[in-house]
């Protein structure tokens, strides 16, 4: 029998399509239903063309078995949200209209700036104890989010292109990747310089938060986890010298081999390389030996948000 009290969130991300079924209430999620595919939308993604043919079959296949969960769960009216690969590509209005078409529901694109708040509402729902200072980063395949947090006030937000689809399309030479890391994270710390919190960032009390699949599988890795167990990955404490002595080690291994590795979330073989490389990166940016895992995210940000909201 399907309950009248449950809500429904999906994640159409550029990387992974994500579906989180709750009751909500008060602050508080209660997860019924969670369900993750990796379709790679944004994989062959280009400025002329748009989404490529076979990355949107792939979606639309996993956002059919979503149909088909949300009918078990007696849910009409998930709210539905796009990022960085469709605020992309140029037929993104055209996959809009055929999400419509198909599954059924009505998708919405949001803006880095909305994704950033509502990925900050999510991962501090997850976090304990609550820090008075954080800078939380939501690495995706096709953007990069940050927030930064202070005392329950959002200080700042942005969104940067910098995701792992989009590094490890552009070549698995370190270098390359690193160049590109480098360019960004110039525009992230000048951002920050300009508003004035780049000091204060730095500061030993403000927490890095990280959050999204390349960090929670990551954290699955250091755990070596054979199953995903989201509460032991919220609050897991990941260390740079750990992630530092972890980087050669996955980076020299065959893609079939990583796929092996206790932890590894199955089709992330080829992004975890240049993932972990824009963690280490991240970190040294802003003078971290250490982060928080968070498994929560905009999915429980979005579920929180039909309900309640964050002060900014």
């Amino acid at each position: 029998m399907a309950r009248s009290d449950l809500t429904a969130a999906i994640d159409i991300g550029s990387n992974t399509v994500r579906l989180l079924i709750a009751s909500v209430g008060q602050g508080t999620i209660e997860p019924v239903c969670y369900f993750r595919k990796i379709t790679r939308l944004a994989g062959g993604l280009a400025e002329d063309t748009g989404l490529a043919p076979a990355a949107i079959a792939r979606t639309l296949t996993a956002l059919l078995e979503i149909r088909e969960i949300l009918f078990r769960h007696g849910i009409e009216n998930p709210r539905a949200v796009g990022t960085e690969a469709l605020r992309k590509a140029c037929n993104g209005r055209d996959f809009v209209q055929e999400v419509g078409r198909t599954a059924g529901f009505h998708l919405e694109i949001i803006d880095g700036p909305t994704e950033a708040r509502l990925s900050c509402l999510g991962v501090l729902s997850a976090i304990h104890p609550l820090p008075d200072k954080c800078l939380i980063f939501d690495i995706g395949g096709g953007s990069t989010e940050f927030i930064f947090w202070q005392k329950g006030k959002i200080k700042f937000q942005a969104s940067y292109p910098l995701g792992v689809v989009r590094l490890s399309e552009s070549g698995q030479d370190p270098e390359k990747q690193n160049d590109i890391l480098t360019r960004i994270l110039a525009t992230v710390e000048q951002d920050l310089q300009n508003v004035g919190f780049f000091a204060e960032i730095l500061e030993p009390e403000v927490l890095l938060v990280g959050t999204a699949g390349t960090v929670t599988t990551l954290a699955a890795i250091d755990l070596e986890m054979r199953q995903y167990e989201r509460e032991k990955i919220n609050n897991h404490i990941l260390s740079y010298d750990k992630l530092d002595q972890m980087l050669p080690v996955l980076a020299k291994l065959p893609l079939g081999e990583r796929e092996k590795i206790p932890g590894m979330e199955e089709g992330r073989g080829d992004l975890i390389v240049p993932g972990l490389r824009t963690v280490l990166s991240l970190m040294t940016l802003f003078h971290k030996d250490s982060l928080v895992v968070s498994d929560a995210g905009l999915l429980e940000g979005i579920l929180l948000d039909l309900n309640d909201g964050i002060s900014t």
